[in-house]
């Protein structure tokens, strides 16, 4: 068995019932093989980017995990598969979509996946609750960067954990 890493995945819903999806997402985390839920950001609301339809609902979720880097993306894309996700194009609207933002200090680069997620620093649903979550991670210069994306936290009685 391997050391556990800190891992940071993004949540993203906004077909179907994209709050319950979110929740029961962030349940399911926490019972991958070798994973722990430590911890999620507040539920947000947000804009579309580079895509249509529907404001998406939006977490981050810390996790403490044993699960390789390629089998942990394994694990999530399982996930959202169960959740109904379907891929007909980039970027296409969705019952679940999570995202392996971090893993660990690791930078990998693979025809599969790619850490720290290549689009992080673009977009607002992923840098506000992953500054929630861990600060030192998130800079002003990245928040500058997204001060136009609209978006907007949910009552706490949305969030999850």
């Amino acid at each position: 068995m391997r050391a556990p890493v800190t891992a940071f995945v993004g949540l993203g819903a906004n077909l179907g019932e994209p709050l319950r999806a979110l929740h029961e997402a962030l349940a399911t985390l926490g019972s991958l093989p070798s994973t722990r839920l430590v911890r999620s950001s507040r539920i947000y609301r947000s804009a579309p980017v580079d895509a249509g339809g529907p404001d998406y609902l939006n977490a981050v979720a810390e996790l403490e995990t044993g699960l390789a880097a390629p089998e942990l993306l394994a694990q999530l894309q399982r996930l959202e598969q169960a959740a109904g996700r379907e891929r007909p194009y980039r970027n296409a609207p969705r019952t679940l979509d999570l995202d392996l933002l971090l893993y660990g200090d690791g930078r990998i680069e693979s025809a599969a996946l790619t850490v720290p997620h290549p689009r992080m620093r673009e977009r607002a649903f992923v840098l506000l609750p992953l500054r929630e979550l861990a600060p030192h991670l998130v800079d002003a210069a990245d928040l500058a960067a997204v001060a136009a994306q609209r978006i907007e936290a949910l009552p706490p009685t949305s969030s999850p954990a």
